[in-house]
């Protein structure tokens, strides 16, 4: 375990950051590079553990990937072109690799064994394997009853092939299960069609349409027609996190006097849920849009999917906040950067509300438990209430917080929420274990560290 030390900075945040490339896409370009026809070149790619566990994944189903720096080269075999791994598959911890995989898994003929870490080991995986038995994929996994509740768990073993397409309404929003679903559609003979409750991230719906897949949406449903082989655009540039880029939107707001531009972030309508709340509570965020065209025609030609993905810089000043109530509907298009949320509502003026934030509970750890005993512990007042089966939280805020010590609970996004957190705290604060951080921004505390310096 590797412990880190903060203490309050004694000057503004200033200066310009390129946020790592985005996970959620990197991994969606990985995997529909590795099942269309061609070589795929991915730019920017996010080197971070849960993508690495999706490249390992592909590399023993028998997929030709090159690194090069930055950047990968995948050889993609086409629907049907992986072949059955030598040995059980690890996702390591990484959620999306379980869940997508299994997607790609349901359309091969052959089995697979998925094993997990300690903590994806204890995500529960009925919500994406239901509805793939019933589309046709045997398979079986560790199950588990508690208080007459069935639920599944890694680790898993799945057979595929001959599937069938389904209508599936979704009983809980979920960007991984629906993304699992649409890929396994990609195997079925007729059309797949999918109904969220509330509208998730929709990267996979983006990067399946540069493939060329047969993908239609409409309100709330989506469709994909199977059978239709996806062919490689060639080049895909990642475009930055959001999701890290929001840890230091939420540390330039609430250190005064800073000023951050955070460069190239992608600007995906369906996860910039932390810029529009952040907005509402009084921060000053201005956004600066990407050209739509860039460099010589023969450039232009060749980066097909200039515009697949929405990116700008951010620009980011010091302020005043005052407090909010986010919505359950505005949950899905911000779900990763609520525990930040929550350290720029002990910052904000009365009493800001979380509503519907159940999810969390199943996430890397229980984030609603991680946060709740972290900042309370910092002196933050924090009420949860049980609505039905909704979770409602309470965050007094305008209360100085106390440096202590603090535990990271082995998930990435709680551990550097507490090290932005530590920087507006009265003395210091010591966070137990930040080697989770690898998950998803390896540079975290260098970023942070250059501008401190």
């Amino acid at each position: 375990m590797i412990s880190f030390q903060i203490r309050p900075l004694a000057r503004p945040l200033i200066g310009k950051i390129f946020p790592p490339p985005d996970k959620s896409i990197t991994h969606r370009a990985l995997i529909l590079s590795a099942i269309s026809k061609g070589k795929t070149k991915i730019r920017n790619f996010a080197f971070n553990d849960d993508c690495l566990a999706t490249l390992y994944a592909f590399r023993s189903l028998g997929v030709r990937i090159k690194i090069y720096q930055s950047r990968i080269f995948i050889y993609g075999k086409g629907l049907k072109g992986l072949t059955r791994p030598l040995k059980a598959i690890s996702a390591g911890e990484s959620g999306t690799t379980m869940r997508l995989l299994l997607g790609v898994l349901a359309g091969q003929v052959f089995r697979t064994r998925l094993i997990a870490e300690k903590s994806l080991s204890r995500r529960p995986m009925l919500r994406v394997i239901a509805p793939l038995r019933r589309m046709g994929a045997k398979i079986k996994s560790k199950v588990k009853t508690q208080k007459s509740r069935r639920e599944e768990y890694p680790p898993i073993t799945i057979k595929g092939g001959n599937l069938k397409a389904i209508t599936y309404k979704m009983p809980v929003a979920s960007a991984q299960v629906k993304s699992a679903l649409l890929l396994a559609g990609l195997y079925c003979a007729g059309t797949t069609r999918i109904i969220e409750p509330i509208k998730t991230r929709d990267h996979t719906e983006r990067m399946l349409k540069l493939f060329g897949a047969a993908i239609k949406k409409k309100a709330n449903t989506v469709s994909i027609r199977g059978g239709v082989e996806l062919i490689s655009p060639s080049l895909i540039d990642i475009p930055g996190d959001i999701s890290c880029a929001s840890f230091f939107l939420v540390a330039a707001t609430i250190i005064p006097g800073s000023h951050l531009v955070l460069k190239s972030v992608g600007l995906n309508p369906t996860r910039i849920g932390i810029i529009r709340v952040l907005k509402r509570m009084g921060a000053d965020i201005k956004i600066q849009k990407s050209p739509t065209k860039a460099g010589s025609r023969k450039m232009r030609e060749k980066i097909k999917n200039q515009n697949y993905e929405p990116r700008g810089d951010l620009i980011v000043k010091g302020s005043l906040l005052k407090a909010t109530t986010v919505k359950k509907d505005e949950i899905p298009s911000l779900i990763d950067e609520l525990p930040i949320l929550m350290v720029a509502a002990c910052q904000a003026k009365e009493r800001t509300v979380f509503e519907g934030i159940e999810e969390l509970r199943l996430k890397e750890t229980d984030r609603i438990n991680s946060m709740m005993q972290n900042l309370r512990k910092m002196g933050a007042k924090i009420q949860l209430i049980q609505r039905n089966s909704r979770l409602v939280m309470r965050i007094t805020g305008a209360k100085p917080l106390i440096g202590t010590k603090v535990s990271s609970f082995g998930d990435h996004r709680t551990a550097m929420s507490m090290v932005i957190a530590g920087l507006v705290a009265s003395g210091q604060t010591r966070v137990d274990d930040v080697g989770c951080i690898k998950k998803s921004f390896p540079d975290f505390l260098k970023v942070l560290g250059s501008l401190r310096d």
